[in-house]
């Protein structure tokens, strides 16, 4: 198996440092708001990792952490009159909500910032014994930039190059305006916790790399995220943890590429803002899980009306592929070429865009041989269900999803009793009574398909 490091800016051979086990920590949400969908961009691509280790055998403890204090929280709660453990509790359910949806697996464990202040603080105390932190005037700590001599190994960003953009904030002590924070002091009646150098909360940076040690150890296998925190986040990650412990914090650092709404970045001043749940009451979870499926975890998303149908078309095709077979009771083809081409295609940096080649394929075979070798066509049919499933996808009936269940645009019970009164007008010869129903039929976008055994309806997409 092949992972691109950003650290190396290349592909490797993954070899875990234990072999078969896996340790990978990812950045998770910070909880002030509705997950968006450039979040859900970041949760599936990481998904899709882990589920694939698995599949593969390797076992996988899988750490992504909540962000549960932050300026955003702080500044949330106030705005609404409440604290600031109401304000994460409520998204942090919102959160899970939005991710059971899109079949976003839950990680082994999912740390909170507030409840690791001791090792955050014990962290800090040993970069300023190490004399690569220090506490300014006002109670603030920073992290000495220039005392890490592999600042920038990461971003490959140069210390005069960080120095030309770099300023100093109203309020703050730094003695280098690259350094950056690592406790805040907080006024007697804020949120805060009591710590060496006085009432504070932690800096953003040094909570993951508390939660990422204790979780997992000093060094461990992968650290992922999206493009967005490569700097400066996990570039002074890298640099408090190594800095702290002596060692190599992460062996290979993975990043999702960005999502872009029709071309532009994804802004709520550009009106191109869109939650998690504003979507899916648009459009199948499936749907908008294949989107961000589709394309390279390392490759920027379009997210567009015309990308989300492109998804539409593309699943439709499989699920009428898969419709009629008896998959429930078929046996899943081994060692299918198809499964081996699929793995290889993942095993290269997990790309999935020629995975779903393979799935295609697979489509193809199956609608070519159904009539003549019906067997076959459903163990394909279970083989194209299982492959799918490593991808979070095909986990609902053909039926279900030709009918639209899950789209809340769909009346579902509507569309039976018109197909059925269809099918009554049919019986009593009243052919234009039928031809009535099926225009208004159509007019909802529904597909009826007559037969022997009678009348079965789909939507089209």
């Amino acid at each position: 198996m092949k992972i691109y490091n950003t650290l190396t800016q290349q592909k490797e051979e993954f070899t875990p440092i234990e072999p078969g086990k896996v340790r990978i920590y990812v950045c998770g949400i910070t909880v002030y708001d509705y997950c968006h969908i450039g979040h859900a961009r970041m949760l599936v691509a990481f998904d899709v990792v882990v589920r694939h280790l698995r599949a593969r055998g390797y076992d996988v403890t899988y750490i992504r952490n909540i962000t549960d204090i932050d300026d955003k929280i702080l500044a949330r709660a106030e705005e609404n009159g409440e604290a600031f453990t109401e304000v994460t509790a409520r998204y942090i359910k919102a959160m899970h909500e939005d991710e059971a949806a899109l079949s976003i697996a839950r990680p082994d464990q999912e740390p909170r910032a507030t409840e690791h202040i001791e090792p955050i603080v014990a962290m800090i105390e040993t970069l300023i014994e190490k004399d690569y932190a220090y506490r300014a005037d006002n109670g603030d700590v920073y992290f000495a930039v220039m005392n890490f001599d592999d600042y920038g190994k990461l971003s490959k960003k140069r210390l005069d190059e960080l120095l030309e953009g770099a300023r100093i904030d109203v309020g703050e002590l730094k003695r280098d305006p690259r350094d950056f924070v690592l406790w805040k002091a907080s006024p007697d009646d804020g949120v805060g916790w009591d710590s060496p150098w006085g009432y504070g909360r932690p800096g953003w940076h040094i909570e993951c790399s508390a939660m990422a040690t204790c979780t997992l150890g000093k060094n461990f296998d992968i650290h992922g995220g999206g493009s967005d925190l490569l700097f400066p986040h996990h570039e002074n990650e890298i640099a408090q943890s190594e800095a702290a412990n002596d060692c190599c914090f992460a062996n290979l650092w993975m990043h999702n590429g960005p999502l872009r709404v029709d071309d532009e970045k994804m802004s709520k001043s550009l009106g191109n803002f869109f939650t998690v749940r504003e979507v899916l009451a648009k459009y199948h979870p499936e749907v908008v899980r294949h989107l961000l499926v589709a394309s390279h975890y390392r490759s920027p998303i379009n997210y567009s009306e015309q990308s989300l149908q492109q998804s539409v078309k593309a699943l439709e095709r499989i699920y009428l592929c898969l419709n009629n077979l008896d998959v429930a009771n078929a046996k899943s083809l081994t060692n299918s070429p198809f499964e081996k081409a699929f793995n290889q295609a993942m095993d290269d940096d997990f790309n999935t865009p020629e995975a779903f080649g393979v799935l295609f394929e697979m489509v193809t075979e199956i609608n070519k041989i159904r009539e003549q070798d019906t067997d076959r066509a459903n163990q394909l049919g279970a083989l194209l269900v299982r492959l799918g499933g490593s991808l979070g996808l095909l986990q609902v009936s053909p039926e279900d999803f030709l009918k639209g269940q899950g789209d809340d645009s769909v009346d579902a019970a509507e569309i039976d009793q018109l197909v059925a009164a269809r099918d009554q007008a049919r019986a009593d010869k009243d052919w234009a009574r039928a031809d009535e129903i099926r225009d208004r039929l159509t007019a909802m976008q529904v597909v009826v398909e007559d037969s022997p055994d009678g009348s079965t309806w789909r939507i089209d997409r």
